[in-house]
């Protein structure tokens, strides 16, 4: 910060609890310790948490999306895309898990950006990262309005489905974070119950257990083969087919999006060091499972040159799991799992609404968005930025118009890049934060969670990042035009106009390490955290493995 920032009490130098030499208090007009303003409340319980960090944004992205990824770029280019997005989510996750089991507070990853790496970095990334969240949530209504046409083709219905998915995800959220949690953990239930039961029918096809008794094999890796091409320069075989797998790269990302849900949600969570680090832990073999298993199965049961593939309904119809059913005779499943995908989707939206609340909400507890989005109920449900951000919801009915569904799709554009920027800003964060913490002798092993890969992991996660954001928007190459150019990379200007302009409005500078805040405003584990009372018997142990 400036000098005249660099002010610090008499107390600033004096023992850790956390046996480090000193430890820093930043001046109070940074607004770190809010503790006397911020009124969430802790109502979000383990297994609240645990269905949260493996399902919780598991949308339209996975269950559609996949059949969009195997076109473009084969059973194995398709593997390699979301296992590298997901190597990615997972460093992103780590980070932002060991940061919030030092400190589960409200503001999460945008606080700690302006905590430890500069306050105008804080400011940009909150507010991009409240644009990518509340504009996903009509993003998610659309596609589960969409769905509903499976069963009813009737566009005059359209408005009225919507709005009902509307008002219905607004209400979730503003019944409180006790409600939101109820639903988010029967909606999980239901997503992991759809995405394992598909899994298991794609390996019962791909065996010969179908009515047509037809084995499948490894036979559509032969024919019509591993990768496919992105026909962007189909005289160049090998060229072609490497940027297909960039471009899936792309669209796997958005498949990923929102794991971060977990640590944004710490600030009204129950023991949230202990449940969080328990989240975080799992993850790994969520990615494993539901993701590169999912998209591995996917791409032996269907080809990638099938024509159904191509044709984009927005229903399960495009689904490839529904394909490979119709292919193979199953007559009854795809009705049941259009109805599952539709539950995802208004699960994701009901998600994203919260996210994108907490953020505005956090923001406005330290000066960064207006006052009035800190106001709490007595309940400690932050209803000005929950309806706020509801208001966004009701841009889906602009889709119904074509004209305004034109406009619609330009606000989606612009917000694609911002998960990246949200996942960069986490690792690099994280590079201060472990910075800082050696600098001032914190032992970091002592946190409730911490990997012994980092910094590396983070390293890997914000070099990917910067070269997804590059990346974004290539195809527009081939076939430029200045509309195309710029909804793919406006957001990176709009996102260091927002840094720069705070920055010189405010005067702010990067913290040192010997500058860095570990303290104020951040409980203590004895705050936060209950006793633990281990599982007994066969059932509590069971549900301890699966929540």
């Amino acid at each position: 910060m400036s000098s005249e920032d660099r002010k610090f009490d008499d107390g600033s130098v004096e023992k850790n609890q956390l046996d480090t030499d000193f430890h820093v208090v930043a001046d109070g007009k940074h607004k770190f310790d809010v503790a006397s303003i911020d009124l969430v409340q802790r109502r979000l319980k383990q297994r609240h948490v645990q269905m949260i960090a493996i399902a919780g944004t598991l949308g339209t992205g996975l269950f559609l999306g996949s059949g969009k990824a195997l076109s473009g770029a084969g059973p194995v280019g398709a593997l390699i895309a979301y296992a590298l997005v997901g190597s990615v989510a997972y460093s992103s996750l780590c980070s932002i898990g060991e940061m919030t089991s030092h400190a589960p507070i409200s503001g999460t990853f945008p606080h700690f950006a302006a905590r430890w790496v500069d306050p105008a970095l804080g400011f940009a990334v909150g507010w991009n990262y409240f644009y990518t969240n509340v504009i996903t949530v009509p993003v998610e209504i659309t596609g589960a309005q969409i769905l509903i046409t499976y069963w009813d083709p009737n566009t005059n219905h359209a408005g009225i489905y919507t709005a009902i998915i509307c008002v219905f995800a607004c209400a979730t959220n503003v019944f409180g974070v006790r409600y939101f949690g109820e639903a988010e953990f029967l909606f999980s239930l239901i997503k992991l119950t759809m995405i394992t039961g598909l899994i298991i029918v794609g390996l019962v096809i791909d065996l010969g257990g179908a009515p047509d008794h037809h084995r499948l094999g490894f036979q559509y890796w032969k024919n019509p083969g591993v990768l496919a091409g992105a026909q962007l320069v189909p005289t160049d075989v090998s060229l072609d087919r490497f940027l297909g797998i960039l471009n899936v790269l792309v669209q796997a990302s958005f498949s990923f999006q929102g794991m971060e849900l977990v640590a944004i949600a710490a600030s009204e969570t129950e023991n949230p060091r202990r449940n969080i680090a328990k989240a975080v832990r799992r993850v790994f073999f969520r990615i494993l499972v539901f993701y590169i298993l999912g998209i591995f199965i996917t791409g032996l049961i269907v080809p990638y040159n099938d024509p159904n593939l191509l044709h984009s309904t927005g229903t399960a119809a495009q689904s490839p799991y529904v394909i490979a059913m119709t292919n193979a005779g199953i007559k009854v499943l795809p009705s049941i799992i259009n109805a599952g995908v539709m539950t995802s989707a208004f699960s994701a939206a009901n998600s994203f609404l919260f996210c994108s609340s907490r953020i505005l909400y956090g923001l406005a507890l330290r000066g960064q968005a207006p006052k009035i989005f800190a106001k709490c109920t007595n309940s400690g449900l932050p209803l000005v930025a929950v309806a706020f951000s509801s208001i966004f919801a009701f841009l889906s009915l602009m889709n119904i118009a074509s004209g305004s569904a034109t406009v619609f799709n330009w606000f989606v554009n612009l917000s694609t890049v911002g998960g990246f920027f949200g996942w960069g800003s986490i690792n690099l964060t994280y590079l201060f934060f472990h910075r800082g913490m050696k600098h001032q002798g914190i032992d970091r092993t002592k946190l409730h969670y911490w990997n012994r890969l980092q910094p590396w992991l983070s390293i890997w996660g914000l070099s990917w990042c910067i070269f997804f954001i590059l990346i974004n928007g290539f195809t527009i190459f081939w076939g430029f035009t200045a509309a195309g150019f710029l909804t793919a990379y406006i957001n990176i200007p709009l996102f260091f106009g927002l840094y720069f302009g705070y920055k010189y409005t405010k005067g702010t500078e990067i913290w040192k390490p010997e500058e860095m805040d570990f303290v104020t405003g951040i409980p203590t584990p004895e705050e936060t955290e209950g006793p633990y009372y281990p599982p007994e018997g066969f059932w509590q142990k069971l549900a301890a493995i699966l929540f």
